[in-house]
């Protein structure tokens, strides 16, 4: 299932991309949404594999970066709402990148926190607020959306960094 969620992640982004505020757009991401949740039942079910640990939170930043960043380049008022959150969340996930991997040369495993998860959820309802008819001429509901993200996203990479010191991981 996540590498059915990485050859979707081209089409939503180019869909949001070229597409912009369709029903067509909204089907990919929920379908991309959809497949992430089955995905966590599955791994929860029957355990999680090594390449399932890697290309899960890989698609996930696909999806997320690649939807925020065609946001800010398809739209003129997501340049101005959208680039300081995509920025920061950019730069706390390759730092998180480089943390659980210097971190794994210790021996010291970061799973993915219960927070965390939501996190990527309410990252992936601000993408889908720009792009569903409903609701993407509304952006103050997007914009608010994408910053609780941010909070998010800042307070789980500072819980991550503050478990990796705690249990040895020594990397900085």
């Amino acid at each position: 299932m996540t590498g059915a969620r990485l050859l979707v992640a081209p089409v939503f982004i180019y869909l949001i991309f070229f597409d912009r505020i369709s029903w067509w757009t909204t089907g990919v991401g929920f379908l991309a949404a959809l497949s992430d949740y089955f995905d966590g039942i599955v791994a929860r079910r029957h355990g999680t594999t090594t390449s399932g640990a890697f290309l899960d939170p890989l698609a996930d930043k696909v999806i997320v970066l690649g939807g925020l960043y065609a946001i800010i380049l398809a739209r003129p008022h997501g340049v101005t709402t959208f680039i300081a959150p995509a920025i920061i969340i950019t730069l706390r996930e390759i730092w998180m990148s480089v943390y659980r991997s210097r971190s794994a040369q210790h021996g010291v495993s970061i799973p993915a926190s219960r927070l965390a998860k939501w996190k990527t959820f309410v990252q992936g309802w601000a993408i889908a607020l720009c792009v569903i008819p409903l609701t993407a001429h509304h952006l103050w509901i997007a914009t608010a959306t994408i910053w609780l993200a941010v909070v998010l996203t800042l307070y789980t990479g500072w819980q991550y960094y503050a478990v990796g010191k705690k249990v040895g991981a020594g990397a900085s």
